[in-house]
This record gives structure tokens, C-alpha cells and sequence, in this order.
């Protein structure tokens, strides 16, 4: 009786298999925020971005969640041909988005490797190429998301770049003393 009971063959067994599932993936949530938020909480000297950290935790369990759903249609012999063609349709939705939103997507994916490689650092001044009389302006970082950057000028204006933007241009990091910018080199 106690087998049946947790066989996926049958109803119960598969919505027992699902509680089951869906115990595991709170849990490993739980533990995975809990991580975080202690190695932040245990940061005392700033050395983990709290941007990267909360950026792959996020990641984590969402992958985390995506792994559990396709165990568990693995393991319930029902839901074999329902995992697959959830799989197949995921895989043609993914596609028919990844054109529809292809300037978002390249945003997002700059704005991951903004945060991972790290060649500026909420604080740092920077100097980016921008439609102004002089084609250039200088900031400081005040945010990195995974779409925009957002520069403060010295002037309180909010200078709003696309990651895609940002990741492709050539900027020059000033160090916090420099008052005047370095004029960009003339076009040949």
C-alpha cells in the first residue's frame, strides 16, 4: 500500500511526486536567498557587488526551478509526452521573442556582461560619446541594471544608456579629481 501510494503512475502518486518537487524547489529557494543575503549581510569592506550577487541568485533559481519542472515530468510517466512538447513549444516561443525582441535581448545581454566583467563600478566617473555640442559627456555611475546604466553629471542631469549602447562604446574612466574632460580624438 505504502509503494502505491507514491507511484507516479497513478494520481496521487503524481501529485505526492509534485508536492515532493515543489518542497524541494522552496527549500533550495530559501537556501540560495538565505546565501546571499548572509554574504552581503557579512560583506563589510563592499568587496561582493551587490548587483552581481542578486543578479546570479536570481538566475540560479530560476535554472533551479526550470530543472525541477522537466524532473518532474521525466518522472511521471504521464507527463513524458506533455514534458516534451512544453519543451518544443518553449523552444518556438523562445525564438519567435528572441526576434520580436532582439534590441531588449542584446540589451540584456550586455547589461550581463557589464555586471560580470565589471569595466566600471557604480561610483566611478566615467566619460561616454553622447549627441551633445561637444559629442562627449562625463558621469558618474549611479546604477547598473540589467537593461540601462544611469550617469549623474556634475550638473544633476540623468543620463540614461542602453546597456547594447554602453557595452559597444569606447568610454574613459576618469579618476574622481579630474574636473576637465578628455576631448574625443577628431574623426578621420
Amino acid at each position: 500500500m505504502r509503494i502505491e501510494l507514491f507511484d507516479p503512475n497513478t494520481i496521487l502518486g503524481a501529485l505526492l511526486s509534485g508536492a515532493i518537487f515543489l518542497l524541494v524547489g522552496l527549500i533550495l529557494s530559501w537556501v540560495l536567498r538565505y546565501a546571499v543575503g548572509a554574504a552581503l549581510r557579512h560583506d563589510q569592506s563592499d568587496r561582493i557587488d551587490q548587483i552581481t550577487l542578486s543578479f546570479l541568485s536570481h538566475l540560479a533559481v530560476l535554472v533551479m526551478w526550470v530543472i525541477l519542472i522537466v524532473a518532474y515530468t521525466r518522472v511521471v510517466p504521464a507527463l513524458n509526452r506533455f514534458g516534451t512538447a512544453l519543451l518544443a513549444g518553449v523552444s518556438l516561443v523562445s525564438v519567435v521573442i528572441g526576434f520580436a525582441a532582439q534590441t531588449t535581448l542584446g540589451n540584456l545581454v550586455a547589461g550581463i556582461s557589464l555586471v560580470l566583467y565589471k569595466p566600471f563600478r557604480r561610483g566611478d566617473r566615467i566619460q561616454i560619446s553622447a549627441p551633445t555640442k561637444d559629442d562627449f559627456d562625463v558621469g558618474v555611475v549611479e546604477d547598473i541594471s540589467l537593461g540601462f546604466t544611469v550617469l549623474r553629471t556634475d550638473d544633476g542631469r540623468r543620463i540614461i544608456v542602453a546597456n547594447g549602447k554602453m557595452a559597444q562604446q569606447t568610454m574613459i574612466k576618469l579618476s574622481p579629481t579630474d574636473e576637465q574632460p578628455i576631448a574625443p580624438a577628431p574623426p578621420v
